[in-house]
């Protein structure tokens, strides 16, 4: 960052200059800036040089809520805020308080971190408060356009029906990586052995956690703890400096990692949180930025001018408001543009289509939908929030794909709980027509998921009857309670070798069904090795080797076995036709019958599917061995969890619990 250096000989003042772009931007003889705000009677730009003097300025001029003016003479570097003058009226959603610096929603870069970890600390930060915070606020920073050297980077444009995402934290993924250099940073995102090991397990994408600039709520700071997870974004055009070797330098680290994963023909998806901002709701008070810019234009008030929560955090962004459209609009294209990123995985993404009601071809989805920068990119939905109406699974328009829970749902009640819903699992493993099969839509527009960052890891999947996240301080009270998982006979680590054989069937019919499934599979960092975050589903707070993955504990066993199970994805020719199964796939009863009235039987709990008349899936759902009477041809076990299987031309007996691979000779 280049430092700011007063002009001694000169004292600063502001001209014309252009209501576009928004934010403060870089020209040849000095910076243009422009905020919006449509109930602002004045804003001043505040500079702050080296040794925090601050020179106000008010921006001269106004089009269409939009306010601007011309400093000549600044440079890349120059820490600058905004005061912002209007009404204080917090009964009707006014928090106008010019003592109060704020950030501007399009910074490039922040300098500066918030603590308030108790009262004091936070009444400095408060809508209420009338003393001057500018000492202790971050201040924006003015970015110089970036010169990083992107070589002959191109973007992977990975099919969606080859795609393979892996879901991981930038710290987490790394942070135990015996002798790696860098370890839990963007920098080692670029480590050749870690790229290695993406590619020998066969994935497409990883998908980062934030990594957008964020901060940590009160509540835990409170408690001494942090948002690990980083989904309470304070600046959305700001990488977040904690996860970079060298923090000044974060987001050439970033760029540096994105083009080391396209030159290995990794995509990079990033998962961006647009429902909500950091600045909590009334009862904490932060006024950051959004709040005190124009509260009721950025954010969703009920009737009463207090917040509507639907994203569970305390407020609502607005994301209908045309100029907060376009924001984010701008913030998307920044990320496609600057750090050449593929694609966005939207958190509680029924909020983007909120004007109030979810509306499937609302403004900010027609935005995206017609933008040449985002139109080729890969965009992913979380389709739920809290609010009414906030269950949107299927209804998401083009060019999004969705997260499936339903499909996580219904696999881990097969497999897990036994419910013997043969129906049901065939629907989530043809691709969840019931769900995504209408208006053209295609099986990759379903992310099939069995475990996410957001509830247990596989391995506790199977390990644990109840949640455990007495280190959250919260008595145990938050995290989902409903996981349908099963212990297998014994709560947590056990050394009792019948429990962990159970336990590592039962992992392997999860990932067989993950991976052999129609649609897109994404796998949760440390699955294919059995990471445990020792029963605590709800890791957001801690930062610590509960979350990071434990390199050291790897199930070479269970991680070959995913190798294997994407090797043979790529081989399955119609998982890459993006297409639904109709009457490619036929149906069987373990005795080689039709499935017709079979399905409603719910004891049997086995049947045979074949893909093309090549590829065969025996399903066993059972803790008992199984006996299967093939269909005509000469079958190969391409494929098998276990060694427990006999095999002899026309029938084959199966051990307990999985899905047996075979491949028709010719």
């Amino acid at each position: 960052m280049n430092k700011f250096y007063p002009r001694k000989d000169k004292k600063f003042s502001i001209s014309k200059g252009s209501p576009y772009p928004m934010g403060a931007t870089l020209k040849d003889n000095g910076v243009n800036f422009a905020l919006f705000s449509s109930r602002a009677e004045k804003v001043e730009l505040c500079l702050f040089d080296d040794n925090g003097k601050e020179t106000r300025l008010t921006l001269p001029d106004v089009d269409r809520h939009i306010h601007f003016g011309f400093v000549e003479g600044l440079q890349a570097g120059q820490r600058y805020g905004y005061r912002v003058y209007g009404s204080y009226y917090p009964e009707l959603g006014l928090f106008f308080n010019p003592k109060k610096l704020l950030a501007d929603p399009y910074a490039r870069d922040i300098d500066g971190t918030l603590h308030y970890c108790n009262p004091e600390e936070l009444a400095w930060l408060r809508y209420d408060d009338q003393r001057d915070n500018a000492a202790i606020a971050p201040k924006s920073v003015v970015t110089a356009p970036s010169t990083f050297d992107w070589q002959d980077d191109r973007f992977p444009d990975i099919p969606w029906p080859d795609t393979v995402i892996y879901e991981a934290h930038v710290k987490g993924l790394t942070k135990l990586i015996p002798g790696l250099e860098h370890a839990g940073t963007y920098a080692a995102l670029a480590d050749p052995k870690v790229i290695a090991y993406l590619k020998e397990l066969g994935i497409t994408a990883v998908e980062l956690l934030p990594v957008q600039l964020h901060l940590d709520e009160y509540h835990l700071q409170q408690n001494g703890l942090s948002n690990y997870w980083g989904y309470n974004t304070y600046s959305h055009f700001s990488v977040e400096p904690s996860y970079a070797a060298a923090p000044k330098n974060a987001a050439d680290e970033l760029r540096c990692a994105v083009r080391a994963l396209h030159a290995a023909g990794i995509e990079v998806f990033l998962d961006i949180v647009f429902n909500h901002t950091a600045e909590q709701d009334r009862s904490v008070g932060l006024m950051l930025s959004q709040r005190g810019i124009d509260n009721p234009a950025w954010y969703w008030q009920e009737a009463n001018c207090s917040y509507s929560n639907w994203s569970g955090t305390g407020n609502t962004l607005q994301l209908s408001e045309r100029n907060v459209t376009r924001w984010l609009m701008d913030c998307l294209r920044y990320w496609v543009q600057e750090f050449h990123i593929d694609g966005f995985r939207f958190d509680l993404a029924v909020v983007l289509g909120r004007e109030p009601g979810f509306n499937t071809y609302g403004r900010l989805f027609q935005a995206i939908y017609q933008d040449p920068v985002l139109a080729t990119r890969k965009m992913i939905a979380e389709p739920w929030d809290i609010g009414p109406g906030g269950y949107q699974v299927g209804h998401f328009p083009p060019p999004f794909a969705e997260w499936n829970d339903r499909f996580r749902d219904d696999m881990r009640a097969f497999w897990v709980q036994e419910s013997g819903n043969l129906g049901a699992f065939a629907e989530r493993l043809a691709g969840s027509s019931d769900l995504f099969r209408h208006h053209g839509r295609t099986p990759v527009e379903g992310i099939n998921f069995i475990c996410s960052h957001d509830g247990f890891t596989l391995r506790d999947l199977v390990s644990y009857n109840e949640k455990h996240n007495e280190a959250n301080g919260e008595q145990n009270r938050d995290g989902h309670s409903h996981n349908l998982s099963w212990n297998h006979g014994e709560e947590g680590g056990t050394d009792n070798a019948e429990i962990l054989k159970l336990r590592e069937y039962t992992s392997k019919a999860l990932l067989s069904s993950l991976f052999l499934a129609n649609g897109t599979p994404m796998l949760l960092s440390g699955d294919e090795f059995g990471n445990s975050q020792n029963g605590n589903n709800n890791g957001y707070c801690q930062d610590n080797a509960i979350t990071w993955l434990d390199w050291w504990a790897r199930n070479a066993e269970l991680e070959s076995y995913v190798q294997k199970l994407l090797a043979l994805r790529r081989d399955i020719a119609l998982l890459h036709e993006d297409a639904w199964w109709d009457d490619r796939v036929h149906w069987m009863t373990a005795e080689g019958l039709e499935m017709h009235k079979h399905w409603e039987n719910r004891s049997s709990k086995a049947m045979q599917v074949l893909l093309d008349d090549e590829w065969l899936l025996l399903v066993n759902a059972k803790r008992s061995t199984q006996m299967f009477y093939l269909p005509t041809g000469s079958w190969k076990c391409h494929l098998a969890p276990s060694e427990d299987y006999e095999h002899n031309h026309s029938e084959c007996r199966v051990g307990h619990m999985g899905i047996w691979i075979f491949h028709k000779k010719t």
